[in-house]
């Protein structure tokens, strides 16, 4: 998985894969419909692999927050929208990563991990695997 080429950029829905750079900024595609836009080089942009979640001790990569989600879903979208309640949000990304700084990440901010998760897992984007617990066999 390449975040270093996806992009989310500020008052634009969505996520955008980085195509070229242009004179004033770049060319970007997006993942929802696929219309290619040229963003000026004093938007503001972020790119995915540089996006960090608080947590009380470290900031955790949001890679490895996806992934976290990936496996608790299984490889399968996130089980609850986006768009649910407040308190709904922060009881499903605890039970992801249960050390989250709840004062530091917002409810807007979970939205948008979780928008991000399934819409990049839509575009098979991921390259997790599910871990599977492994059986030991019986000595006889």
């Amino acid at each position: 998985m390449e975040l270093d080429k996806i992009l989310a950029i500020s008052k634009k829905p969505g996520l955008y894969k980085l195509i070229t750079q242009s004179r004033g900024g770049f060319i970007a595609e997006s993942l929802l419909d696929k219309k290619r836009i040229s963003v000026s080089i004093s938007s503001n942009v972020s790119v995915l692999s540089e996006i960090a979640i608080y947590t009380l001790s470290e900031e955790i990569p949001i890679k490895t927050v996806f992934s976290k989600i990936f496996e608790k879903e299984n490889g399968n979208l996130t089980s609850i929208s986006p768009k649910a309640s407040k308190d709904d949000l922060e009881a499903y990304f605890f039970s992801v990563l249960s050390d989250y700084d709840e004062d530091r990440v917002y409810a807007s901010d979970i939205k948008k991990v979780l928008s991000w998760y399934n819409l990049l897992n839509e575009h098979k984007f991921f390259d997790f695997k599910i871990k599977t617990p492994v059986l030991e066999e019986k000595e006889e």
